[in-house]
């Protein structure tokens, strides 16, 4: 690719375009529009920050402001690559301390100078480490990270790191007052330069009727009495081992209810859906399980279904639980990291203590047996999407973080 940047992949797919010289660009301080430069690990998979990272390039105002990302690992097969507005770059890069690295870090601040980048914001540890130091050094950017989980992925090298560098980044983002309050915790950070923008959902994904019989029929579901479902990467942490020993406890009163998991194999972790699988056989419930493997759109099965679960061990703040709350649901999630920010116990939902399958069967059980409560925990819970997590509430806030950093005045 020109300009230095190279293909990781072993064909080209046609968003992985390069950004042409644009010489007539100019600067924030020239009056130009805002060039935000976004520095992401990896783009293999539609996660909870993969899924962020686009809404943000989607949503952020297109007068004020052009945007671009690069990342250090792709998978050109992942169809959101196609949703990018905007030049998307990869950047070979497998270690952080080898010869190559020097060699990609030069590159990265050419283009950093070349495209008069004027925010470095970074996802992800290698992004905000490596990718953060080379922006502070070429002199030009305000560099801005995102903390998206409560730091149960960080090594003891990345934690040595976070810490040793706190002073380099100018803002840190966070999902929740959980995660911000664990990122100052943890990373010595100065409160002052840490600010919760919560997640928002766009609600003209919902569009469209959904006829539920049709729906259950697609995912083979079409007999169960109720449906339960559940929304995430197959790995520990998402507690899904918990899903299956709650659903042992319903399954004595609802027999037919029908437990769905919508979720993709993690990397780490390729043994996680054997075991799960056999922990459904172990409890009795193989027939009442469904794992329905990665959905390119999880709205109409969500529409589909009666409740929704998350019994993760750790969360930052969840996009499926947002989701699911737009979608009409009443959910039940444990009382982790930004669950509790999002659903208020009693009212727009149910919150359970970690690792408590009792307690979350007894919540599902309640739910299932009255659906007249049912409806209004999830109406309330429609509410309180419209009036909190909206696109123009979080780009507004992430607007002003900008603004404010680079010493933006607004009338």
């Amino acid at each position: 690719m020109a300009h230095g940047f190279e293909m990781a992949a072993t064909s080209e797919p046609p968003i992985l375009n390069n950004l042409p010289r644009n010489d007539a660009s100019r600067s924030v301080v020239a009056g130009g529009r805002i060039h935000v430069l976004f520095l992401i690990d990896e783009l293999c998979r539609k996660g909870g920050a993969e899924s962020a990272l686009l809404n943000t390039v989607c949503w952020l105002p297109a007068d004020r402001f052009r945007c671009s990302v690069i990342t250090f690992r792709i998978d050109p097969s992942l169809s959101m690559l196609a949703e990018f507005p905007c030049p998307l770059h990869v950047l070979p890069l497998r270690r952080t301390y080898d010869w190559n690295a020097l060699r990609m870090g030069l590159r990265l601040a050419k283009y950093i100078h070349r495209e008069k980048v004027d925010i470095v914001h970074t996802f992800f540890s290698t992004a905000d480490l490596w990718g953060g130091m080379i922006a502070k050094l070429s002199r030009r950017p305000v560099l801005i990270s995102s903390r998206r989980d409560m730091g149960f992925l960080q090594s003891a090298k990345h934690r040595i790191g976070y810490r040793a560098l706190r002073g380099m980044f100018d803002g840190v983002l966070t999902v929740s007052e959980q995660v911000r309050q664990a990122s100052i915790d943890q990373d010595g950070l100065d409160p002052a330069k840490v600010i919760t923008i919560y997640n928002a959902m766009d609600t003209r994904r919902l569009r469209g009727e959904t006829i539920t019989s049709d729906i259950r029929q697609r995912f083979g579901i079409g007999n169960a009495s109720h449906v339960i479902v559940s929304v995430g990467n197959l790995r520990r942490i998402k507690g899904f081992d918990i899903f299956i020993r709650a659903a042992a406890h319903v399954c004595r009163k609802f027999p037919a209810a029908m437990f769905v998991v919508a979720g993709g194999p993690y990397p780490a972790e390729p043994a996680c859906l054997s075991e799960l699988q056999q922990l459904s056989s172990a409890l009795g419930i193989g027939g009442n399980m469904r794992f329905l493997g990665p959905l390119e759109d999880v709205i109409p099965l969500l529409k589909a279904s009666d409740v929704f679960c998350l019994l993760s061990h750790s969360e930052g703040f969840s996009n499926a639980l947002l989701e699911a709350m737009a979608c009409g649901l009443p959910c039940v999630a444990t009382r982790v990291g930004g669950n509790g920010e999002a659903l208020e116990d009693g009212r727009t939902g149910f919150l359970v203590e970690d690792g408590d399958h009792e307690a979350a069967a007894d919540r599902i059980m309640c739910l299932l047996g009255s659906p007249t409560q049912a409806k209004r925990v999830a109406v309330c819970a429609q509410d309180e999407i419209a009036r909190r997590f909206v696109p123009e509430i979080m780009m507004s806030q992430l607007v002003q973080v900008y603004d404010t950093r680079l010493g933006v005045r607004r009338e």
